[in-house]
């Protein structure tokens, strides 16, 4: 893990101004300490459910459950977020214009896991020598079960962290800015990382923190097919990991390399928001006094 309204009420924009500057906090912190408990609480349950856990994890859902939360606290402003509404003009803090995806863009943003994919097979070659690539044959479950799985629990995911957790930050940072911190999040919760030695966990966190660069700056001014796109993604990303390099490997190496792959295919991604935009960015969003 895949911005701004379109046609809202002049009404709903003088709500938003009107709303406590604390408000954006209130809603990050109750949504992270749900997904936070949530995934806890689905991890214990998991063995009782007796579904395997290469097939689908119930940790997954903690995101969801915690934009659930979020939607009954806060019913009016939910759907703002999730329709990935930008501040005004789609400026960062200092108020510097966002260059606006390209046309191409979602295409690339599916082809860049298969970067990922690559750039880490041969970091694996060349340390190793060898590439742990597992044939879906050897598989006790049908691929087409564990592909669907894994899109679903990616969504499951993606529904939190690009869907609603961005959205939420750009309305304070700018993209890259609230990328990061989106991605530092999204490593820390996967709290079992933490228990690995520092170099295993060092290199996840530049793995979620480069991915959601990725998805963050992919994903501007996305407003459809948000979920699908952030959710395609992160299922090629795992199914990557899953085939070629072995993602139950506690061996540091891997996980460095997968970090390093992450982070060189960011990099283009990143050079292309920072061009200046070449025509007038296209706004919907009726106010032009949103947070930056």
């Amino acid at each position: 893990m895949p911005d701004h309204k379109h046609g809202q009420a002049q009404g709903s924009g003088h709500a938003q101004r009107r709303a406590p500057r604390h408000g954006w906090a209130a809603q990050a912190g109750v949504f992270l300490a749900v997904a936070f408990v949530a995934a806890g609480l689905c991890g214990a349950l998991q063995p009782a459910t007796g579904l395997p856990p290469e097939v689908l994890q119930l940790t997954q859902l903690g995101p969801a459950l915690a934009v659930a939360a979020v939607a009954l606290l806060w019913p009016g402003r939910i759907r703002d977020r999730l329709a990935g509404t930008l501040p005004a003009r789609g400026s960062g803090p200092a108020g510097r214009r966002v260059r606006p995806a390209a046309a191409g863009s979602r295409a690339a943003l599916l082809l860049t896991p298969v970067l990922i994919t690559a750039l880490s097979a041969g970091g694996i070659l060349l340390l190793s020598g060898s590439l742990p690539v597992t044939s879906p044959r050897a598989l006790a479950h049908p691929l087409a079960l564990l592909v669907t799985a894994q899109l679903l629990g990616a969504c499951a995911e993606e529904i939190g962290w690009r869907c609603y957790l961005q959205p939420l930050l750009r309305t304070r940072f700018g993209p890259v800015t609230s990328s990061v911190l989106v991605g530092t999040v999204w490593g820390l919760w996967h709290v079992p990382v933490l228990a690995q030695e520092p170099a295993y966990a060092a290199g996840f966190l530049t793995a979620t923190i480069a991915m959601s660069v990725i998805l963050g700056l992919a994903l501007e001014r996305v407003r459809s097919n948000r979920l699908l796109l952030a959710g395609g993604f992160h299922t090629l990303v795992n199914l990557g990991m899953l085939f070629v390099t072995d993602e139950t490997s506690p061996a540091a190496a891997p996980m460095l390399v997968l970090g390093a792959a992450c982070l060189a295919a960011a990099l283009p991604w990143i050079a292309s928001a920072r061009r200046p935009a070449t025509a007038p960015d296209r706004i919907t969003a009726p106010t032009a006094h949103g947070a930056r």
